[in-house]
């Protein structure tokens, strides 16, 4: 089962990775994390720790490398060591950085994840619905012009949701826009603050 990560610079993208990884493994997975943010320096030994700390498996092929080419390596490496769950790790790109959004779209395409997960911070309103925007244009214009079959972003991870108190407007209009689900929000620094959206809190809070 392959879940690539997707978002901008410096939303937690890393950080909700390694949080999902633990609570993939404890659940009984055997999660292995990608580095395939091959273009900020600092990235990889970023992810190295997290593995060292959760003691799950890193693959990495160091920076300047192709990403999708890193992530089909890092799928056939999974498959070969008995590992069921690969989480990509992705460079953190402004939404309006087409060199780097049309990567990201390739990767998608040539890997064909089981889930692409945007994360975006929960306090950042409607800049965040604008950032889930153009990554699910990006992933659904580069799919349907190449194979007719349209990818769009299938979840979202909310980060930094202990900060908003009960402003849950752009949660939900992320949803609407999209069609994907709230899969988890972030709930603090360590690797189990990560939680499901409570509906019945939602709700409560609107009324």
């Amino acid at each position: 089962y392959v879940i690539v990560m997707v978002g901008i610079n410096g939303v937690g993208k890393s950080t909700s990775l390694a949080k999902i990884a633990y609570y993939l493994k404890s659940r009984g997975c055997s999660p292995l994390l990608a580095a395939c943010d091959t273009f900020r320096s600092g990235a990889v030994e970023q992810l190295a720790v997290h593995a060292k700390c959760l003691d799950v498996p890193l693959f990495q092929m160091g920076y300047a490398k192709d990403p999708a080419s890193v992530a089909s390596a890092a799928i056939a490496h999974a498959k070969e060591k008995g590992n069921d769950v690969v989480l990509v790790d992705t460079a953190g790109r402004m939404q309006n950085n087409k060199p780097l959004m049309n990567a990201l779209a390739k990767l998608v395409e040539e890997n064909d994840p089981d889930l692409v997960c945007f994360v975006g911070e929960a306090l950042v309103g409607n800049d965040g619905i604008d950032q889930l925007k153009m990554f699910d244009s990006a992933l659904s214009t580069r799919s349907g012009a190449s194979s007719g079959k349209t990818r769009r972003v299938d979840g979202i991870v909310l980060t930094k949701y202990d900060t908003v108190s009960d402003k849950v407007g752009a949660a939900l209009t992320m949803t609407h826009i999209t069609g994907a689900p709230i899969l988890f929000v972030g709930v603090g620094q360590k690797y189990n603050h990560l939680t499901r959206l409570s509906v019945a809190g939602v709700i409560k809070s609107l009324f």
